[in-house]
């Protein structure tokens, strides 16, 4: 079970969404080296080293929703709350 999940609804439709989803995913490769790929309709990611090591999750995006899960290594476990916060507010920025 993954320690963060989030789902969020959208009008945007499955392309506007899925082009929204790899921007974020290709910011956080600038700013925290992780790693992505597509499967679907789906983005794999995980954080080999950097700041983020450990994290692993994925992005599914649907035709009217988007949902995420992070798996936070034991040690990110108490920024839980920040982190859960911060991928909140990018989601409600991207998926206007």
């Amino acid at each position: 079970m993954a320690t963060i999940e989030i789902n969020r609804a959208h009008a945007l439709g499955l392309d506007t969404a899925k082009q929204r989803a790899e921007q974020l995913a290709n910011d956080l490769k600038e700013r925290l080296g992780i790693a992505w790929r597509w499967e679907g309709d789906t983005i794999r990611f995980s954080a080999p080293s950097g700041a983020a090591k450990g994290v692993a999750g994925s992005v599914v995006v649907a035709v009217s929703q988007v949902r995420v899960e992070i798996d936070l290594p034991f040690l990110m476990r108490a920024l839980k709350g920040p982190i859960s916060g911060k991928v909140e507010e990018k989601l409600g920025k991207l998926l206007v």
